[in-house]
């Protein structure tokens, strides 16, 4: 006697059942990641390509960081899948730079440090940003500026100078990840720190912090002395 087939449509609802009853970490990745196809393709059993997206990612960071182009690739997957995927980590980034934007920089840095965990942890390639503060310490904008090695001709002071003055900033927080993990500042973090110091003593803006990403870690310049 044959079975009957699950329905993916009763599937999705249990899955949405338990997220409200249970939320979000009663889920194993690849079920966050099939809630998330589902909502482009509602009529679509997704599990196998949510289960693909992890063998080939890993991790449900990695998923939601891949480019575009990569998950487009992905058998079984549209611009809508793909979009519904990106959504999600896009939304979480804009609400931790809400929670932290126009505060004192001291009382939400851990709530900076999310979002720069979040942004930061699983990118490929390094990434420099600057945090912007006002006299008050207040955080005006935090925003990526270069990518890529970091070396001192790969950051352009005169850049970083440019949106000192746009912001009207009076302090600069700096910060970029290490994808390998490690937290130690090489020698060309140290040389790029002493380089913006330069222009930017100039301006009579000071560096607080110069803050490398490694996983779910820090290193401070500022707490190690090196400022």
């Amino acid at each position: 006697m044959s079975q009957t087939p699950i329905s993916p449509t009763g599937h999705r609802q249990r899955l949405r059942d338990r997220f409200f009853q249970n939320g979000i970490d009663s889920f194993q990745d690849y079920e966050v990641i099939e809630i998330l196809l589902t909502l482009a393709t509602p009529r679509k059993d997704m599990k196998p390509q949510a289960k693909e997206l992890i063998r080939r990612f890993g991790t449900l960071s990695r998923v939601l960081d891949a480019p575009i182009s990569v998950l487009l690739d992905v058998k079984g997957l549209g611009p809508g899948n793909v979009f519904a995927l990106k959504l999600p980590h896009a939304v979480g980034r804009r609400f931790l730079f809400e929670q932290a934007s126009g505060k004192d920089y001291l009382s939400s840095s851990s709530t900076v440090k999310d979002y720069l965990t979040h942004n930061l942890k699983e990118r490929s390639r390094e990434i420099f940003m600057v945090i912007f503060l006002n006299g008050q310490n207040q955080i005006i904008k935090m925003e990526e500026l270069f990518e890529g090695s970091l070396t001192t001709s790969a950051v352009y002071p005169r850049e970083v100078v440019k949106k000192v003055l746009d912001y009207e900033a009076a302090y600069v927080i700096l910060v970029h990840n290490h994808p390998s993990g490690t937290l130690s500042p090489s020698n060309s973090d140290r040389a790029v720190t002493k380089k913006l110091q330069t222009a930017l003593n100039a301006i009579d803006v000071e560096i607080l912090d110069h803050l490398i990403v490694g996983g779910n870690e820090f290193f401070s310049f500022a707490d190690h002395h090196l400022l």
